[in-house]
């Protein structure tokens, strides 16, 4: 083992997790900004280069045209915040703040700003300019209320973001099922939970929630995952036990074999009840984010320390209603067969049939009967289109029930 993490531990000195994986788009185009600069940029003598006053009086030129822009774009927020004030006052006294969220309204405005993007800012941090925008306009009429799997400093936290922005107030729970109940309740207006990783693939829990529940799925979040080895005092030597959840464990095993082979490897419930229990002793540590380790003062031994740099996760938005298409939409389906030859042929043959393309399908016991199983269907479409219909009519021949489990806006940046 290395003596410090600056010996091949990967540190990260200075590192926030801000998602920036997606590299920044190049125009190859000069912008007013550019060719008005290079128009007055001063001339250089062919020998010496000469001092002169116009390059500070560009610079103050240049901070000043910033400032006036930054007025006219809070000029602009606050003319989008009024009319979202009468948008609402359009659709009359709602109960509460969930009954003025549309998420496929909000999917199409997202799409439009990818749509417009011509650099130089990425993608992904234009949606996430956009996405707190309409966040905080929403917050207007009341911050929706978010269920998800806590405590504070979770993945799960971070989706929440990503999907709604700050601008919530967010509700922490102890389990999956929890989020599920709370929602059902109506003490959440939604609830975000994990049901699939890219490298460790499904979360089961998330799926047999479904397969009781009446909840409708009405959104998704993809989130780049990055894991650190958190600890009180940032230091690698004695550390005995790392605390984590199970999935960040097998995200991290190859890491953990070559640099902490004898820790004892202690599963908990989140990554922050992880980073929680890390801070009470020095021979302690946590897998987490980095947001868990701002929020427990821990430090950052090494990271990112997953074993796949694409590591992602896929989180399900959950609600009590289905909405209206977007226009880039996929549906979940949980399909019980009857058991004859060819079933599932037969099942899947109707979506083929009316081009609709199937993203994925897994089976779980299905707590129906004994050997019973379920089918959980990822399907390219809207229930409330013409081709997806037709397919589902003609799916009932074969199938011994058909619950549409969500409809919802495929996920953006």
């Amino acid at each position: 083992m290395r003596d410090s993490p600056g010996c091949g531990l990967r540190p990260c000195p200075g590192y926030e997790e801000q998602n920036t994986d997606t590299p920044m788009k190049k125009t190859g185009k000069a912008t007013p900004k550019t060719q008005a600069a290079k128009k007055t940029a001063p001339k250089k003598a062919d020998s010496v280069p000469q001092k002169t006053d116009a390059a500070p009086l560009d610079l103050v030129a240049l901070r000043e045209r910033i400032d006036g822009i930054d007025r006219h774009i809070q000029e602009l927020i606050g003319e989008r915040a009024q009319f979202a004030n009468q948008v609402g006052k359009a659709k009359g006294k709602l109960a509460a703040a969930v009954d003025y969220y549309r998420p496929e309204r909000e999917a199409q405005v997202l799409r439009r700003v990818v749509d417009r993007n011509d650099g130089p800012l990425n993608d992904e941090v234009l949606v996430r300019l956009f996405r707190e925008i309409m966040s905080a306009c929403l917050a207007q009429q009341e911050p929706l209320k978010i269920g998800y799997l806590g405590p504070e400093g979770t993945h799960s936290q971070q989706a929440v973001y990503k999907h709604f922005g700050h601008s919530i107030h967010g509700l922490p729970l102890a389990s999956i099922e929890e989020v599920f109940q709370e929602v059902e309740a109506g003490h959440a207006d939604f609830g975000v939970v994990p049901v699939e990783n890219s490298t460790q693939g499904t979360i089961q829990s998330t799926l047999d929630m479904f397969l009781t529940s009446k909840l409708k799925i009405c959104g998704e979040v993809e989130l780049r995952v990055h894991q650190h080895l958190l600890s009180r005092n940032g230091q690698i030597e004695g550390i005995e036990r790392v605390y984590s959840h199970p999935q960040s464990f097998a995200q991290c095993k190859a890491w953990l074999r070559q640099y902490l082979p004898k820790a004892e490897k202690i599963a908990v419930s989140s990554n922050a009840e992880a980073a929680r229990r890390a801070r009470s002793s020095d021979d302690a540590a946590a897998i987490a984010g980095i947001s868990a380790a701002n929020v427990y003062g821990l430090k950052s031994i090494a990271g990112p320390i997953e074993d796949r740099p694409d590591n992602t996760t896929r989180f399900l938005v959950i609600g009590r209603e289905l909405f209206p298409p977007s226009g880039n939409d996929r549906t979940s389906l949980l399909v019980f067969i009857k058991d004859q030859p060819g079933a599932l042929y037969h099942v899947l043959e109707p979506f083929a049939k009316h081009g609709l393309s199937m993203n994925r399908i897994e089976s779980r016991p299905g707590h129906t009967g004994l050997w019973q199983y379920g089918f959980f269907i990822d399907i390219s479409g809207h229930v409330h289109e013409e081709a997806m219909r037709r397919a589902l009519h003609e799916l009932a021949d074969y199938a011994q029930e058909v619950k549409v489990l969500g409809s919802y806006p495929v996920a953006i940046a």
